[in-house]
């Protein structure tokens, strides 16, 4: 989701202002911000020496077409021509519209294969004309599908921002836009962070309803932190909610992590228990505490690394199976063997440690008591 991937390549040094949290005495608000609100503070960046480029995109919505007599849902985005620059689309047909497109108000639009092949047939489409939440558009560019994972950027139309029906988003602090800024280079994403800041306090002078709200929050984030404020209660007003959501899944990962080592300890106990005798005799031939450890520790190893690899093919399994279900539109997943070691690298850490316990009371055990199959 967050990767640098087709259209994001550039998501190492893109920011996104996602969230906007209004906030008074008696009431907060927090959604997407408006397009006044970006037009005014945030666009004016653009002229920054570390800002190469700012774009305005809406939320995806769902839109209805009716082609004989046959119903058509199709997600829609309003993007102003900059958009195209920002990100990096791969196109089968056509191109993307410009900035001139946008600002005159032509009624114009991207496409992508799936919307192609519903309309069409799969045959070309530039040129042609396209129905969509009753108005119709000319088909200047098609486009390979986009992940739905891809959340500032996934559709099936892209249509400029000044064909809206009207024109009060104009004025709208809250709405449903996002703005994306790509920075020079990774390395002034912090000063680009600052500025923002910055200018939210100037902003916070001149609220819209300086009577009911006294605050404004937002902030530049990357693509995760801007996921982090969404899944955040009153995610508009949190600082670092990047940091947050990392610690708080880091905490989840620990816990579901111990709380099965717990059982495993109690499993190998009692697994190591039933081979006291073995263990006696072993003891009774001369076998140090270390070896007996030793051994026992490889043979938790042993039976981590085949879980392992029975976790690997259920992977595989898994994954091919939501490829073909089509569940999550245009998504194809892979097995990241990064992540896949990572979580190897914990579960035979976890493993071991389950293992330790069990396998130094065993070590400690007297031979003759050991040979009598008690465990004290």
């Amino acid at each position: 989701m967050f990767a640098a991937r087709t259209p994001e390549v550039h998501a190492d040094r893109m920011l996104g202002v996602y969230r906007l949290t209004l906030q008074g005495k008696d009431d907060t608000e927090t959604s997407q911000p408006g397009y006044g609100f970006l037009d005014r503070w945030v666009r004016p960046m653009a002229k920054l020496p570390s800002v190469e480029r700012i774009a305005f995109v809406t939320e995806a919505q769902t839109v209805v077409s009716y082609l004989n007599g046959r119903k058509i849902q199709s997600a829609l985005r309003r993007a102003d021509g900059e958009f195209w620059r920002v990100l990096d689309f791969d196109f089968v047909e056509g191109g993307p519209y410009t900035v001139a497109d946008d600002q005159a108000g032509r009624f114009v639009a991207v496409i992508n294969e799936t919307t192609r092949e519903r309309f069409f047939g799969g045959r070309p489409a530039m040129g042609k004309t396209i129905e969509a939440d009753g108005q119709r558009f000319r088909v200047v560019g098609v486009v390979r599908d986009v992940p739905v994972l891809r959340f500032s950027s996934s559709a099936d139309l892209w249509v400029p921002v000044t064909t809206a029906k009207t024109s009060a988003y104009k004025e709208e602090w809250l709405g449903n836009f996002y703005a994306l800024i790509l920075a020079r280079s990774h390395a002034d994403l912090p000063q680009i962070k600052a500025e923002v800041q910055s200018r939210l306090r100037e902003a916070e002078k001149q609220l819209p309803d300086p009577k009911t709200f006294k605050h404004l929050y937002t902030g530049a984030d990357t693509l995760f932190e801007g996921a982090a404020r969404m899944f955040l209660p009153a995610g508009g007003a949190v600082a670092n909610p990047g940091a947050r959501l990392q610690a708080a899944l880091l905490a989840l990962m620990l816990g579901f992590m111990l709380l099965p080592t717990i059982n495993l300890v109690n499993i190998n106990l009692s697994r190591i228990l039933d081979r006291a005798s073995e263990i006696g005799v072993r003891r009774a031939f001369g076998a140090s505490s270390r070896t007996l450890v030793g051994q026992l520790l490889i043979e938790n190893l042993v039976l981590t690394l085949i879980g392992a690899v029975l976790g690997l093919v259920l992977a595989l399994g898994v994954l091919r199976a939501f490829n073909v279900s089509g569940l999550i539109a245009h998504t194809q997943f892979q097995l990241n063997f990064r992540i896949f070691f990572y979580g190897l690298a914990i579960a035979v850490f976890f493993g071991l440690f389950s293992g330790v316990y069990p396998a130094w009371r065993m070590s400690k055990l007297h031979p003759v008591q050991a040979l009598r199959g008690r465990s004290a």
